[in-house]
């Protein structure tokens, strides 16, 4: 029997009316394991009437107490990492060491926004003018959206709704259709953790889904992580209703590795941000720059650990690296593959006949090299989103920073070297979001923000950390003055007032 998932609308699993339902498959095994229901308009409504019924009273709910509500919900989360773990790599087919660590990653967000009753302090100036105060706060901005990813299905959520929540608004998240079943679990939870019904519901979607909730009345804000085309839709479209948006795109990382890098350091980094999750992270490095003489010496010892790379489903302890998401997706990925060799490029290693046995209907694909990638191939400029490393050869340092400057998407860079000043430079120049000196995926901690630039962020906020507790919190400032007793009216004023 296929289990049939279910929505999660004010407190309470209730069964999809749609009519619609979509497949959830176990990625190694190519078999569906689930279906979800595919919200129509009703669906969508309820889930977004449900968060609008209880905005006022969660508003109203002292910081202090969503934070506590919180604390319960990250203990919870602590309790049930590994089985979160184990859900993400079912849906997913990351192995469980990077869904745990995902899953980890998500909680630290929960542990920052634990401490919100000091994030939502405002200011306060005293005396601005005779008996008169200026001060400011933060109050939530509504009822809010979020759209999530098939590649972390823990963890981006968590990048969310829980920052949302704690500023004291409402939220209804709808996870990518290929992985619902623990964003689904985690407003379980929620529940658990003494949240009340509706403040956080979850919706089975697909893109019908996205385009209500996108230009619902109700709704005053849409955080979106995904691929660049669909965030440009969100951002348009959620724009032009009248939403607060902010959407996180595609991302082609670049990792620049100097001529006095350690290689062995700088192959092992390789190794994990290009294969590790199957290349499916938006802060993957699918271009190693390779500066001056190094670039032989870095394709060699690369191409002995690509072929080498162990392959297998999150169940395989050895496994470093699971199938994809999709057969759709690994033939996407594979198609990739095939255009670079089209385009000219020297494939190093060819990761399309991989086939593990017992395990041929799984999404499985291996690792792929490619060397002497130039700007102008396609497989260089769009996102693959898969396990394939192009190594593109520079002369100098201002060369690899041009490459990223030139690059549409602006997510990630990093840089390996030993040197100081290089790195330095690379640092303040580098054309992106987030950077790594020595470090291969430079994530930001939850008590930072997560955001890049160009093509990679549509909004004007990044995505947790401080910047996430502006997102959903607008600002207030009173103007206070008290009259003195017996005081007399100074008559009407009809100019600007001024103080001091």
């Amino acid at each position: 029997m296929i289990e049939e998932l279910d929505h999660f609308i004010d407190g309470v699993a209730v069964p999809g009316n749609s009519g619609r339902f979509g497949p959830i498959f176990d990625p190694a095994t190519g078999e569906v394991r689930a279906r979800l229901p595919l919200a129509d308009a009703a669906e969508v409504d309820a889930a977004v009437i449900a968060a609008q019924r209880a905005l006022p009273a969660w508003a109203a709910t002292p910081a202090l107490a969503r934070a506590r509500i919180l604390f319960r919900f990250k203990q919870a989360l602590e309790r049930e990492a590994g089985a979160l773990a184990a859900l993400v790599s079912a849906e997913h087919g990351k192995v469980l060491s990077d869904a745990r660590g995902s899953v980890q990653r998500g909680i630290e967000v929960v542990e920052f926004v634990c401490g919100v009753p000091h994030l939502l302090k405002g200011e306060f100036s005293a005396g601005v003018g005779a008996d008169m105060d200026l001060f400011s706060l933060r109050q939530p901005v509504g009822v809010c959206v979020g759209i999530t990813p098939f590649n972390f299905p823990a963890m981006v959520p968590m990048w969310m709704f829980p920052v949302a929540i704690a500023c004291g608004n409402t939220f209804v998240l709808k996870p990518s259709e290929k992985v619902p079943s623990c964003s689904l679990r985690l407003a379980e939870l929620m529940i658990e953790a003494g949240l009340p019904p509706g403040v956080l519901n979850v919706l089975g979607g697909d893109a019908e889904a996205v385009d209500l909730l996108l230009t619902h009345p109700v709704v005053r804000a849409v955080s979106f992580v995904g691929s660049t085309l669909v965030a440009r839709h969100v951002y348009a479209t959620g724009a032009a209703a009248g939403k607060r948006v902010q959407a996180l795109a595609g991302a082609k990382n670049h990792l620049v590795v100097m001529p006095d890098a350690d290689l062995d350091q700088t192959v092992d980094a390789l190794m994990g941000a290009a294969y590790g999750s199957a290349g499916e992270r938006c802060m993957a490095v699918p271009v190693a720059v390779a500066v001056g003489a190094i670039a032989d010496p870095l394709v060699e010892r690369l191409e002995k650990r690509v072929r080498a790379l162990k392959i297998g489903p999150a169940t395989d302890a050895q496994a470093e690296m699971g199938p994809l998401v999709s057969a759709e997706h690994r033939a996407k990925v594979a198609g990739y593959v095939d255009l670079g060799v089209r385009e000219g490029a020297e494939l190093v290693v060819d990761g399309r006949g991989v086939v593990l046995q017992g395990w041929e209907r799984g999404f499985f694909l291996g690792g792929s090299l490619f060397d002497r990638v130039t700007p102008a191939m396609r497989i260089y400029q769009e996102e693959i989103f898969g396990p394939v490393l192009a190594v593109v050869r520079a002369q100098g340092l201002d060369e690899a920073l041009a490459l990223i400057a030139g690059n549409r998407f602006g997510n990630g860079a990093a840089v390996f070297t030993r040197s100081g000043a290089a790195a330095r430079a690379f640092a303040d120049r580098a054309e992106a979001g987030m950077i790594g000196v020595n470090v291969a995926i430079p994530v930001p901690l939850a008590f930072h923000s997560f955001g890049g630039w160009k093509q990679s962020l549509f909004g004007d906020h990044a995505i947790h950390g401080a910047e996430g507790v502006r997102f959903y919190t607008r600002p207030k400032t009173v103007t206070s003055r008290w009259p003195r007793d017996g005081e007399a009216s100074s008559g009407a004023g009809f100019a600007m007032p001024t103080f001091g």
